[in-house]
């Protein structure tokens, strides 16, 4: 059987029903279904244990072809790392804001070395659903199972763009394939991703907050642990960003978020974290978004039935809105990563200067 005939790559990995004819019991497809209804199966119940286990087994093949079909792997240059915004509908913006840095932010000319060095088009997306800064960062438990655990269902946890999948299938498993091998005994996806000899990007952009909006809102000290653990483990000479994910449909979710994003936002001042902060829960990012059905998946009779993540329409827009603050953030890093090297060449040019 095809990939393709397990995947349809536009649509979510959540949104699958398995359809069996009764005279073919180990034949299995997939197709959409609404993602809050249920999944219908139509064959008769002695058929549908054998139906499941020939659909996960399908699953799984299809994950281990993209992984042995995967070319060497070579770290891209900005890695953007979030959540399941990502593969819902965040991910293509992602993508195409970085691959058009200079276009989106055009580069003063002391900067334009530095920024050039950015815009090699070795642009990396990846979003893992159910996850948040403290899964990048855990080192064991269900914050690290987040990324790590092999969904039970689906096989496969993440969304991911750009140079690390050439696929055509966006849905991966993390773990599996040469640029996905985060999951090492004893150590934090961070420190597994960024060992020497692997990922080495100039530039790392997390966007999280939806999945720590509890832990953060309802406590400042977990969302300070969470980035003490980020700055320890996050390589010191590499740009670094984070930001906070775009607002939801509901004034109540938005509320509990806005909350979390002032505890995070002090947390990296109150630690002196060497990354720049952008705020993605802003008063024109809220309003364009909350109550707003247009930006978010909505069901036959208009009701949105997703008001977590916003759609590729929205995502384009908040980046609109938020360009500045982002460029703003991006040349503050490499001129903070950079400074080094201009020094020593100013340096080397003031000891050949004749005296």
């Amino acid at each position: 059987m095809r990939r393709s005939a397990l995947f349809d790559t536009q649509r979510s990995f959540r949104d699958f029903a398995v359809i069996t004819k009764p005279s073919r019991p180990f034949a299995c497809a997939v197709t959409q279904k609404s993602l809050y209804h249920r999944h219908v199966c139509r064959m008769s119940s002695a058929m549908l244990k054998p139906a499941l286990r020939t659909l996960a087994i399908c699953l799984t093949l299809a994950g281990a072809a993209d992984a042995a079909n995967d070319p060497p792997f070579q770290s891209p240059t900005v890695l953007v790392l979030g959540d399941s915004q990502i593969p819902f509908g965040s991910g293509p913006a992602f993508l195409e804001f970085f691959e058009n840095i200079l276009v989106h932010c055009p580069p003063e000319l002391i900067e334009a070395m530095a920024l050039k060095a950015l815009a090699d088009m070795k642009v990396a997306v990846i979003g893992v659903r159910s996850t948040s800064l403290h899964s990048w960062t855990a080192r064991g438990g269900a914050a690290k199972g987040a990324i790590c655990d092999v969904d039970p269902k689906w096989k496969v946890n993440a969304g991911t763009f750009g140079t690390i999948n050439t696929t055509g299938n966006k849905y991966k498993q993390i773990g599996r394939g040469a640029a996905y091998q985060f999951c090492r005994k004893g150590q934090s996806a961070f420190e597994a991703m960024f060992r020497d000899g692997y990922y080495t990007p100039k530039l790392v952009v997390m966007n999280f907050l939806g999945n720590s909006a509890k832990r953060w809102a309802h406590s400042y000290e977990d969302a300070l642990d969470d980035v003490r653990k980020m700055n320890a483990q996050v390589p010191g000479d590499t740009a670094c960003i984070f930001m906070t994910t775009a607002p939801s449909y509901s004034k109540k979710i938005t509320d509990l978020r806005l909350r979390a994003q002032a505890h995070v936002k002090r947390a990296m001042a109150e630690t002196g974290s060497a990354c720049s902060f952008v705020a993605g829960l802003t008063k024109d990012t809220v309003a364009a978004n909350q109550g707003n059905k247009s930006h978010f998946r909505r069901a036959k009779s208009g009701r949105v039935k997703d008001p977590y993540h916003p759609n590729a329409r929205a995502a384009a827009q908040f980046f609109k809105l938020r360009v500045t603050d982002i460029c703003g953030a991006v040349r503050a890093q490499v001129a903070r990563v950079s400074a080094p090297t201009v020094t020593a060449r100013a340096e080397q040019h003031a000891s050949l200067a004749p005296r």
